[in-house]
């Protein structure tokens, strides 16, 4: 079969735009109704796509005042939608910093049971510094120590989920024996930053595990997904940078010993439709004149890392302020990256980051906008896209009702489902317990003692 994209619905509340809460067109007063989100994720998967994705954070956003910056807690959202749905993947957030592997490896393998093998782990390492202090801890862990935690905390994970063989549960009523406890094993780490026993107190799940994904594209961010994770969400304005990363995280992934093409790269876009394109650009302008200047200047404040006192709306950034700029995350080298390349004013600024926190935001016709997926899908820039629509549910409807069938038409994407679980969906292999390996290598160590 031809390679065709992988699509995700990443639902954020009220929609990705940050004024989509004030637009008369969204639905703020249902932002805390499960039916919203259960129908959203029916909507998607009656256009095939592979999953809906919730991101997650242990900490209130300071600019929740202007926006629906409030999380939901992902593994109680998503269990709601995996039994008002049937075959979509659900993708959930949970960081590795503020949570035990023990406790993570429970949580995804009984959403994966639960979904009949649809669960994904979006691993975050957490970048928001105030989260510290929800946990008794007095500083934000350095982003080295954090990546560092987060390699081994992975790798315990994946332990507890192969800690059960795939037949271990034997459940036989004539012999009496439930579970064959020879397939059954502690894991017995002990690593620089966890202890942990085992194995696992839930079987084996129906994806042997669920699927990993990571969404960092620091150098830092880049080196952990090349070793572990199965789909990147990252962030690109244009086809160049997006060029430029794809190729990178395929050639780490290669020099790790790994397939590239089972490293899926789903770069964010969000969409803005029209009849034409100006009625489309006009639409987006509806959405950045709700804008609230303060509300960007906070977040502008946070990646850049400098004082923007003095700066009038209308200004440029000077460069001395520029030089003084930037901290180690991606997003902020993305954020430096577009304000030097088109020498924009702070408003110009703020309005081109309000669609999507950095993510490409395009406005178009649906023939145009589907081109630009295409473009990028064919010219090794993308496997796949999270789709981001800028406000629920108008902007994701008007995308599966207009956009999805030109893909489907040009062949592009399915039309139907091949398969029940999200890794049939992304095209990943179901892997084998590392015990199970483990087990054969030592009985063909044996035989070839004895021989």
């Amino acid at each position: 079969m031809a390679r065709q994209l992988k699509l995700n619905l990443f639902i954020y509340p009220g929609g990705h735009h940050e004024a989509a809460w004030r637009h008369q067109k969204s639905q703020p007063d249902r932002l805390l109704d499960i039916s919203f989100y259960q129908e959203l994720a029916q909507r998607a998967e009656r256009s095939k796509f592979d999953a809906v994705f919730f991101a997650d954070g242990p900490a209130l956003e300071s600019n929740v005042q202007y926006a629906t910056r409030f999380r939901l807690e992902p593994f109680t959202w998503l269990s709601a939608i995996a039994v008002a749905t049937e075959r979509i993947g659900l993708i959930g957030t949970a960081s590795t910093t503020y949570l035990e592997p023990y406790n993570a490896a429970r949580l995804f393998a009984s959403l994966d049971h639960l979904s009949g093998g649809r669960a994904g782990w979006n691993i975050v390492t957490t970048g928001a510094e105030r989260a510290a202090r929800n946990f008794g801890l007095d500083e934000h862990p350095p982003h080295a120590e954090r990546y560092s935690r987060a390699d081994e905390f992975v790798r315990v994970v994946g332990k507890l989920w192969d800690s059960w063989e795939d037949g271990a549960v034997v459940s036989d009523a004539g012999t009496g024996v439930f579970a064959d406890t020879s397939r059954i094993h502690p894991i017995g780490h002990e690593g620089e930053h966890f202890r942990v026993e085992g194995p696992l107190n839930t079987p084996r799940s129906p994806q042997g595990r669920p699927v990993y994904v990571q969404a960092g594209s620091s150098a830092d961010g880049k080196a952990f997904a090349a070793q572990h994770a199965e789909a990147v969400f990252t962030a690109h304005q244009t086809l160049q940078s997006a060029q430029g990363f794809y190729a990178d995280i395929k050639a780490q992934a290669s020099a790790a010993g790994r397939d590239p093409d089972k490293l899926l790269v789903l770069p964010g876009i969000s969409p803005y439709l029209g009849s034409t394109e100006a009625e489309a650009r006009a639409l987006r302008q509806e959405f950045d004149e709700l804008t609230q200047p303060e509300y960007g200047l906070g977040i502008l404040r946070k990646l850049l890392g400098v004082d923007l006192d003095g700066l009038k709306l209308d200004d440029t950034f000077p460069e001395e302020l520029l030089a003084a700029a930037g901290r180690e995350s991606s997003r902020s080298q993305l954020l430096l990256e577009v304000i030097r390349r088109e020498r924009l004013t702070v408003r110009q600024v703020l309005h081109r980051f309000a669609g999507a926190r950095g993510h490409y935001a395009v406005a178009g016709t649906p023939v145009q906008v589907a081109d630009e997926i295409q473009r990028w899908f064919e010219n090794g820039a993308a496997d796949g896209f999270n789709i981001m629509p800028p406000w629920l549910p108008g902007g994701f409807e008007a995308f599966a009702d207009e956009v999805v069938p030109i893909l489907q038409a040009r062949g592009l994407f399915r039309t139907e489902y091949s398969g029940r679980t999200l890794r049939e969906h992304f095209g990943l292999d179901r892997p084998e317990s590392q015990y199970s390996q483990q087990v054969h290598d030592d009985h063909q160590q044996l035989q070839g003692a004895s021989a």
